[in-house]
């Protein structure tokens, strides 16, 4: 196999994807990046500014798709894949109520069933490069606590976190170390989107007028690396993120006083 280490990150057109293959780009990795937005990753492999990179475009909810990309990817790393970062998702908020059929199966497939359907590829490529090898998937704050006006993400995020637990136990003996990032809002594009389609009022003005930090991507790629070559299970990025794990451990009864009277960004 070759000797520079190789990722490959879905979601790699824009936002934490973008941010976390220039920073191992920098640090002189093989970057891949997936993604159905051509144009996003021909923008993201551009900032790299080296010529050991790969972009293939597909939909993370097509599980022969993930093989094929998987196997390109590792064609053009010459032969190895390192870390897999299962990060492509999207946003969905309101009351459940609100939210239609077609947002809630669609929020499902891209945040959950993409993340298995990843894992499930990933493993015989990790498998050849461990021991220390890595699947690092995008978790959230929202898989800490459950998140009023957000009820589908926290479930795709609880999700992504069970997922990366279970892993973590079952690829163990196997050398393959398994992480999530978990982020709380983060200066991304998907900011700008809508909660759902009932509302014109987007995330970002929500967040803000919630009196919510907004993380810049750097540090969610700063984590990313120390994930990938450090010992922690989930890491938490930004302030909102640190301080909701603090207090869902110990102070739960104050954190359900507090979500029951929440100002609901993602909500009503």
């Amino acid at each position: 196999m070759a000797d520079r280490k190789a990722i490959f990150i879905t979601g790699g057109g824009s936002g934490i994807g973008r941010a976390v293959a220039t920073y191992f780009g920098a640090r002189d990795w093989f970057v891949g990046v997936g993604d159905i937005d051509q144009a996003g990753m021909d923008e993201t492999l551009d900032m790299i500014g080296h010529g050991f990179t790969y972009a293939h475009k597909f939909d993370v909810r097509d599980r022969s798709a993930w093989d094929e990309a998987l196997e390109s990817f590792a064609t053009a790393a010459g032969g190895r894949i390192d870390v897999v970062f299962n990060n492509a998702g999207i946003p969905i908020g309101g009351s459940l109520v609100e939210n239609s059929t077609e947002e809630i199966e669609r929020c499902l497939d891209i945040n959950l069933k993409g993340v298995l359907f990843g894992a499930q590829a990933a493993y015989p490529h990790l498998k050849k490069t461990a021991p220390g090898s890595c699947l690092l998937n995008t978790a959230s704050a929202a898989g800490i606590y459950g998140t009023p006006g957000a009820s589908v993400y926290s479930a795709t995020k609880f999700g992504v976190r069970a997922i990366t637990e279970s892993l973590d136990g079952e690829w163990a003996e196997d050398g393959i170390k398994v992480r999530s990032l978990m982020p709380s809002f983060i200066d991304t594009p998907l900011l700008d989107h809508t909660p759902n389609a009932q509302t014109n009022e987007g995330i970002r003005q929500r967040v803000t007028e919630a009196g919510l930090e907004i993380t810049p991507v750097l540090e969610v790629a700063q984590a990313a690396w120390d994930a990938v070559h450090g010992e922690k299970l989930h890491t938490t990025v930004g302030k909102t993120a640190k301080q909701m794990a603090f207090a869902a451990r110990w102070l739960p009864g104050r954190v359900r006083k507090q979500t029951r009277g929440s100002a609901r960004p993602l909500g009503r």
